[in-house]
């Protein structure tokens, strides 16, 4: 097997263990929210997402990508995509929710499958494309 083909096949096992990582921590938090808090649908989602969010670019930035490039900048890249990602997610899952009855839970399953799909294309070919596997040994050091 090619080199650079074998560290794409590591590199979506990374990022595909992450998310689940990250989705745990989103479906954990949605849940204590939902069950526990009288909020709509919406400020659950958010809440939990943002928590995800975090999660998952730190891990994903320093392991999946080993990328070395500027954190703000590549976080400001990250932002940009929940910009958009986070309204529209959040209006949909919100009226599938509130307006038409779908069950919370299953909305927010989909809102994940589609943002893990959707976050690895965007961050693999933007985000990162010019600083794959730049983080080395040298470079933890000095950021240490």
């Amino acid at each position: 097997m090619q080199e650079s083909k074998r560290k794409e096949i590591i590199r979506v096992i990374c990022f595909t263990l992450f998310s689940i990582s990250a989705g745990l921590i989103e479906i954990g938090s949605f849940s204590l929210l939902e069950l526990f808090t009288k909020l709509p649908y919406w400020p659950c989602y958010l809440i939990a997402l943002i928590l995800s969010v975090l999660w998952n670019f730190t891990l994903n930035r320093n392991i999946t990508f080993k990328a070395a490039n500027n954190i703000p900048i590549a976080m400001l890249k990250v932002g940009l995509f929940y910009l958009i990602f986070t309204p529209v997610s959040t209006i949909l899952g919100n009226y599938l929710a509130e307006t038409l009855g779908w069950n919370d839970f299953l909305v927010t399953l989909l809102n994940m499958a589609a943002n893990f799909v959707l976050e690895y294309l965007y961050d693999r070919f933007y985000v990162f494309r010019d600083s794959l596997d730049t983080r080395t040994k040298k470079a933890e050091t000095v950021q240490q």
